[in-house]
């Protein structure tokens, strides 16, 4: 008598959580993946500036200085591209998060709703 209903009581507190475990999942899902495009962006972002940082101490005098000017219009349009395409994925990630929570949603108010 016990055991059903502990085995009872257990199934449905396990059904009810459900949703909330499948949310946890998704946000936890979707931590993870913010993470790894945040770290990658500073790593790129990093080896940018240091590389910059270099190119400005070998400057010596007016050839290198013209010589690293010029090339500052290339480095700009680099991090432009780079700032683009990571607001890309960002906007991308947070697009594939609500169509996730959105069908978890429907999917959730499909089995509360009865027929």
């Amino acid at each position: 008598m016990y055991t059903d209903f502990f085995k009872t009581f257990s199934d449905q507190t396990e059904k009810s959580l459900e949703p909330y475990l499948k949310f946890n999942k998704l946000v936890t899902k979707n931590v993870e993946v913010l993470t790894e495009l945040q770290l990658n962006a500073m790593r790129t972002y990093s080896e940018m500036g240091l590389a910059q940082m270099k190119a400005a101490s070998e400057i010596k005098d007016v050839t290198s200085l013209t010589a690293f000017n010029s090339q500052q219009l290339s480095v700009l349009t680099k991090l432009s591209q780079q700032m683009m395409d990571d607001s890309n994925k960002l906007q991308a990630v947070a697009k594939e998060f609500k169509d996730d929570v959105e069908q978890m949603t429907t999917e959730n108010l499909k089995t509360v709703t009865p027929a």
